[in-house]
């Protein structure tokens, strides 16, 4: 994945990227100078060959009108040498492997004053919308590393006083409530895996019962929706900020209510 702005590390191409002919243009000129060299070692070849033959015959005592000889010789040549220099260059060389490029990357979504519309992007934005909340509020080495195989982890932080933050971002609509299945495999790995010194469970909708409970249990917090608009318009604190780890949850959801 690359690393955008403020230390955000994207992976998204961003662009379509535009061929350069430069490398092209040095390997054709690289093919001539070879084809020049080949060209003039077969001529030399050929006429050393051909003195050969003319030393060794006269050895012999036999008589070789050479004039003849050396001019049918140099026919020969002159004809193989033009077929060979009309010949299409992919006859002559092998094909250039195409280029591969750096893809651009992505500007992480502007995080000001205002709320940021955490509802109206995918998944994949949410997890980049909570990595620049870190980077506004003075986390380093921020990565965004969800997809297949993160173990749980979607954001990776450091805090300005050198804590490892370890987020889970889920991007769930308001009737859809995060479990507590989903809060045990988070636990099972931010951890012992992710090496975790503040874990972190942001999403869009809120906690089931069960679940603030096993957060709580396991020091994990918790930032719902109501939270997480805080936090995005700077009426609360980060997550990781808070007095004693204590849950980033609205009290609504902390008094909690009957769910799986």
């Amino acid at each position: 994945m690359r690393r955008a702005r403020r230390g955000i590390r994207m992976t998204t191409p961003k662009g379509d990227a535009r061929p350069s002919t430069h490398g092209a243009g040095s390997a054709r000129r690289a093919g001539a100078g070879r084809d020049a060299v080949l060209a003039l070692g077969l001529l030399g070849t050929g006429i050393a060959g051909l003195a050969a033959f003319v030393r060794a015959a006269g050895a012999d005592g036999i008589r070789i009108p050479i004039a003849p000889v050396a001019a049918a010789a140099v026919l020969v040549l002159g004809v193989l040498l033009a077929k060979w220099g009309c010949a299409p260059v992919r006859r002559r060389s092998r094909p250039m492997p195409p280029a591969r490029y750096a893809a651009a990357p992505a500007e992480p979504p502007e995080v000001g004053a205002d709320a940021f519309d955490h509802a109206g992007v995918d998944a994949d934005g949410f997890e980049h919308a909570v990595a620049a909340l870190c980077v506004r509020d003075g986390c380093t080495s921020v990565e965004v590393v969800g997809g297949a195989g993160d173990l749980g982890a979607d954001v990776l932080a450091t805090t300005a006083d050198g804590r490892r933050v370890v987020l889970q971002c889920k991007h769930y609509a308001e009737d859809n409530r995060v479990g507590s299945q989903d809060l045990q495999r988070f636990g099972g790995t931010c951890y012992a895996v992710h090496e975790a010194d503040v874990a972190v469970v942001v999403t869009t909708s809120s906690f089931t019962a069960p679940a603030a409970e096993y957060a709580d249990t396991c020091g994990i917090a918790r930032v719902d929706g109501e939270a997480l608009a805080a936090w995005t318009e700077q009426r609360a604190p980060a997550p990781w900020e808070s007095a004693g780890g204590a849950p980033a949850t609205a009290p609504s959801d902390a008094a909690g209510g009957a769910g799986p």
